[in-house]
């Protein structure tokens, strides 16, 4: 079975999940893809969700909390990746963004050794279930814009802004 939690963040509500000791889902309770998500984890895993609490998800919460009051920048969570090769290398990258960094699609391909895989590596991010821990709100478009986050743009907004000290962070947020 995969354990999983709700979890109300500064910047709106996720579902946690854990699998054998390791975090599988920590993305938006209203992302408009979470039917493709959870049916691709649980099919991964050879696993359906139950509600309920594990060791996991209980550090998960803890690392939430203090990731959001400002006194963690990393996390040291187990983490199990159900995607394919291709999308599973590209999050393996998104964790060595630095916090309070951003990177362009376009910086992220050339990473990859393909910089003409701008689109791929943009769905890859996209198809992230594990969000926060593995950083996918840290790509932005290569014109420094904010573009496409699962927990929506001021979610994605509210992340930068907490990592970069902006004081304001969750003012009007969710």
């Amino acid at each position: 079975m995969i354990q999983i939690q709700h979890y109300e963040s500064p910047c709106g509500e996720l579902i946690l999940g854990s699998f054998e000791g390791k975090l599988c889902l920590c993305d938006w309770m209203f992302e408009k893809r979470r039917a493709s998500i959870d049916k691709r984890i649980q099919k991964a895993l050879g696993a359906d969700y139950e509600e309920g609490v594990s060791d996991v998800i209980r550090e998960t919460i803890i690392q939430l909390d203090e990731y959001f009051a400002r006194q963690r920048k990393t996390f040291d969570i187990p983490l199990v990746f159900t995607g394919t090769e291709f999308q599973n290398s590209v999050w393996q990258e998104l964790l060595d963004i630095p916090y309070g960094k951003t990177v362009s699609y376009g910086e992220l391909a050339k990473k990859l050794g393909n910089p003409k895989a701008v689109r791929a590596v943009a769905a890859a991010n996209g198809a992230n279930p594990i969000s926060i821990f593995v950083p996918c709100h840290r790509v932005i478009g290569g014109n420094h814009k904010l573009v496409g986050y699962g927990g929506g743009l001021e979610a994605k907004k509210g992340l930068l802004d907490l990592e970069m000290g902006v004081k304001s962070l969750l003012n009007g947020m969710r």
